[in-house]
């Protein structure tokens, strides 16, 4: 799963059944533009070439939340998170941030 942020200022969860993956897209030429900067602090922390994103803003926009199998896949890839210390005190997720082409 990765979570897009387009020029337009939004922030989407995009494959957010691929729970082996994990990382923040910009879409071309967002990357470092004020709309798309405050669409990334809306989901997440910002921390150099990573971000650490809101576990809750993940559930808000993945289609699939309430489903059981979905909630077990990203228990899963949390578990997973936590035993590389990718996930910090506040339940922030690491995901590096990346500029599409």
């Amino acid at each position: 799963m990765f979570v897009r942020i387009t020029a337009g200022g939004e922030a989407l969860l995009e494959e957010p059944d691929d729970f082996r993956r994990f990382s923040i897209r910009f879409d071309p030429g967002a990357r470092g533009t004020a709309v798309a900067e405050a669409a990334l602090r809306r989901v997440a922390r910002p921390d150099g070439e990573a971000a650490w994103v809101s576990e809750a803003a993940l559930r808000r926009m993945a289609p699939r939340a309430a489903d059981p199998a979905w909630a077990e896949g990203f228990a899963r890839m949390l578990a997973f998170a936590r035993s590389r210390g990718w996930v910090d005190e506040a339940g922030g997720i690491r995901a590096h941030l990346e500029a599409e082409t």
